[in-house]
């Protein structure tokens, strides 16, 4: 028996450990075998290439870290052309792309030219991104516009539907109902928090665009907090992240409702770090006889 198996919505998963968008590359396969991983995460592309934001756009703080990356990617057709092909020759594992668009048409057209390529499983619609203006933001923190973009994107594929949610919201378990309830399969949670940092000796900002997204162990209660919160609103699956960095933090967001979780910050310090979670999983699990679905959502008080 496989007491590490789960799923996202329609897509089975022989165990819960992925890694988040945007922090991970095909290069960490020089550490291990990509294919011991649930899944692999893209990171988030758009319709155009994108350089990113000017620099500095990343600074560690005392128990976390700002980026202002700007999603910096080479576009859809590129990805498409010569990303894509790479990760299926590279990967067994059930490939999630990660997309953002700047309008409701822009992410349905790029859903059908996904949609026409072989060898993606899943879809992690990015609504959440908070460092590129007039996108992702403006329809993560509207359940009208959310509704409006999952109808759009569920009647043009059978495909996993994965909405990823922001934090920086007044009521993130409306959203995720309103996602619910409009055709999505799954949840991702959460995206990074404003966050911001200053030089005290001279009073410059120490990211250029000034307010920038937060991760690693500091947003760990927040983003526990809100899986708690959605998965007591929802009854989808829920694709946690948010300070994970070892297998007890993964056990928190399982108790919390998580069906599976995503490393993100902590693969920059310990490239091992996804897979020190699998193994700690696999072996709390196997000591316990406690398969993992018995866990999700466990939580007492």
């Amino acid at each position: 028996m496989n007491l590490l198996q789960t799923s996202l919505g329609r897509l089975p998963l022989f165990n819960p450990v992925t890694v988040a968008s945007g922090t991970f590359g095909t290069e960490y396969g020089s550490f291990y075998d990509l294919n011991r991983l649930g899944a692999y995460v893209s990171k988030t592309i758009t319709n155009d290439p994108k350089a990113g934001n000017p620099c500095p756009r990343l600074f560690e703080t005392e128990a976390g870290l700002l980026n202002s990356i700007g999603l910096q990617n080479p576009g859809i057709d590129l990805f498409i052309k010569e990303h894509l092909p790479l990760l299926r020759e590279k990967l067994s594992i059930p490939i999630i792309v990660s997309f953002s668009g700047s309008s409701v048409s822009e992410f349905r057209r790029m859903l059908i030219q996904l949609d026409n390529c072989v060898g993606i499983s899943a879809y992690e619609v990015n609504i959440s991104c908070p460092n590129v203006e007039n996108e992702g933001i403006a329809f993560g923190v509207d359940a009208g516009i959310v509704s409006e973009l999952v109808k759009t994107l569920r009647a043009e594929t059978e495909r996993e539907l994965i909405i990823k949610l922001s934090p920086n919201v007044t009521d993130i378990a409306s959203i995720a109902k309103s996602a619910e309830e409009s055709g999505a399969d799954s949840l991702a949670l959460i995206n990074t928090v404003f966050g911001m940092a200053i030089d005290p000796k001279t009073g410059k900002s120490r990211i250029k665009r000034g307010i920038a997204g937060y991760s690693g162990p500091a947003i760990k209660p927040i983003a526990l907090a809100n899986v708690y919160k959605v998965a007591q609103a929802v009854q989808i699956p829920i694709l946690a992240m948010g300070g994970i960095s070892t297998w007890q933090d993964a056990l928190e967001f399982f108790y919390a409702g998580a069906s599976a979780i995503a490393v993100g910050t902590a693969s920059f310090y310990d490239p091992l770090a996804p897979i020190r979670c699998l193994e700690g999983l696999e072996t709390y699990l196997k000591d316990t006889d406690i398969p993992l679905c018995d866990l999700i959502g466990s939580i007492s008080f």
